[in-house]
């Protein structure tokens, strides 16, 4: 074995027959392998089906008995800010060898050059790039389109169409999960989704979706939403929508926030509050497609919260504690919980 540790980075959704040749790949160079489990604490949607600690099983029981204790799991969030991301996987790597009594390792990282989504794989200075060649033709989106677009009598033979794509084990495992109440409604999503899709597709051009989020932070609470519809049915968002025509974004922001949460102050208030206007772009920030969002943070200050009453697409609204926010991660709509991480500064990596 020419290293002392091998890293394997993925999201494994679901862990598939290509993953697991790399995986034996990693395993060949070195006695021990750290696997990093992409969008670790995200909220289930049909491109995130799965929690880590699932995806994490799912390889455990993938390998042989004998490989198992050599492969250890560090689940990392996404951050939507490549650079950052780079830092915090370097730190938890290096953090969970120096447990280990591996200060000084010979470190090797395993992957495959599969599109300009994975130049990060380069960028990791001082661990050694094994590029490897793809393994097969498996693809995770397409596995997940054949498991949520056969939520009917076809399911049977959706998952029989897996078996020469995915290790006996994953195949097990999500034969069991489709019992559970998670699959019915990613499957409905998934279909909402991809009805959406479908109704953009004689668009020229591919579209590129504006929309507006208002961060509204009260003293020691921030402004939340329930959504009451689908994509994030049900989960926690901040106040926002699409901009109109004749708006600008800071209008946008305004009215949604009204009409989302009846929240109206005097324009000179809001005006005063107004701390900062950020754009958040990454291309995979939503499920919808390529969508830019302005994002409107308001400081009321020290002062009792001002009413509010959910309303149009919101099923619920709260003053949110900011200390709870961290413990809620995986209940936050796309990226809306880093968009507070960056007003607000909830994460320490």
């Amino acid at each position: 074995m020419s290293h002392d540790v091998a890293v394997y980075i993925g999201r494994f959704q679901p862990f598939h027959n290509g993953h697991l040749a790399l995986l034996q790949r990693a395993l060949q160079l070195g006695p021990m392998c750290i696997v990093v489990i992409g969008s670790a604490f995200q909220a289930r949607t049909p491109k995130n089906p799965f929690t880590w600690q699932e995806r994490a099983e799912m390889i455990r029981v993938a390998l042989p008995e004998a490989d198992r204790p050599r492969v250890a799991f560090i689940p990392m969030r996404d951050y939507y800010d490549e650079a950052r991301w780079l830092t915090a996987v370097r730190r938890r790597v290096e953090a969970l060898l120096d447990e280990r009594g591996m200060p000084s390792p010979r470190i090797a990282l395993v992957g495959h050059l599969k599109d300009p989504t994975s130049e990060y794989l380069r960028s990791f200075a001082g661990w050694q790039f094994k590029s490897m060649d793809r393994m097969s033709d498996v693809d995770a989106t397409a596995l997940r389109d054949v498991f949520f677009g056969h939520a009917g009598a076809n399911l049977d033979a959706a998952l029989g169409a897996l078996v020469s794509q995915v290790p006996a084990s994953t195949l097990a495992f999500m034969r069991a999960w489709v019992e559970l109440p998670f699959f019915s409604e990613m499957s409905a999503e998934w279909e909402m989704l991809r009805a959406y899709k479908v109704s953009w597709s004689a668009a020229p051009y591919p579209p590129v979706f504006v929309t507006v989020d208002a961060i509204v932070k009260c003293g020691d609470r921030v402004l939340l939403i329930r959504r009451g519809q689908a994509p994030g049915k049900g989960l926690l968002a901040a106040p926002g929508g699409f901009i109109e025509q004749r708006e600008t974004a800071y209008q946008s922001a305004l009215r949604e926030l009204e009409e989302e949460t009846h929240l109206k102050l005097l324009d000179t208030a809001m005006r005063h509050a107004l701390k900062a206007a950020v754009v958040f772009d990454h291309p995979d920030r939503s499920q919808r497609g390529r969508t830019i969002t302005h994002a409107h943070f308001f400081d009321l200050g020290e002062r009792e919260c001002p009413e509010v009453r959910a309303d149009d697409d919101a099923a619920g609204v709260e003053w949110e504690p900011i200390d709870r926010l961290p413990g809620l991660e995986d209940q936050f709509l796309d990226d809306h919980f880093h968009m507070l991480d960056h007003f607000l500064g909830l994460t320490s990596d």
